[in-house]
């Protein structure tokens, strides 16, 4: 699909519409991709989300992108990996799915994606990265917007995981 592209790099140096962040259920911050976003877009981010009392798993909110090139940032917070067995791919699904309506409502036309939940929520890599392909095709396929949606992947573990599945 040609809508979809694969990037290994800095998510909070994209300079796309809307990024989206893997947050945690408060939104105020925390490790990985969520606190390299906070500490790029500047204070007034996190007095933006504390304005958002916080985000349930598998729902996804929306801010300004303050310092950051990315007019927007998407919250959303993925699940932690627990067996499998108590909805998790399922929660992520919606992640990408939450995430992609947010950006279709804000009319973003360009939006970069992480890996949500495979860093400290530890769910399996290939496993994520097959639903989150599938879901954005999935969406793309019967939504005009987003125009353009990056994976913007940030080890080379990733990159490889992800450049096998979308060139199948």
């Amino acid at each position: 699909m040609k809508r979809i592209k694969l990037i290994r790099g800095d998510l909070t140096r994209m300079e796309v519409d809307a990024i989206v962040n893997a947050a945690n259920n408060s939104l105020l911050g925390g490790g990985g991709v969520d606190g390299a976003i906070h500490r790029a877009a500047g204070p007034e981010l996190l007095a933006e989300c504390r304005a958002l009392n916080g985000c349930a798993t598998g729902d996804a909110k929306i801010t300004k992108g303050y310092h950051l090139p990315a007019k927007f940032i998407i919250h959303t917070v993925g699940p932690v990996w627990n067996n499998g067995l108590h909805g998790e791919p399922e929660l992520l699904r919606s992640c990408y799915k939450k995430s992609l309506e947010l950006a279709t409502q804000y009319n973003v036309l360009s939006l970069a994606f992480p890996n949500i939940s495979t860093g400290v929520y530890h769910f399996p890599k290939p496993l994520a990265a097959s639903i989150a392909i599938e879901t954005v095709k999935e969406y793309l396929k019967q939504n005009k917007t987003p125009e353009e949606l990056i994976f913007c992947v940030f080890d080379e573990e990733n990159y490889s995981i992800y450049y096998e599945l979308l060139n199948r």
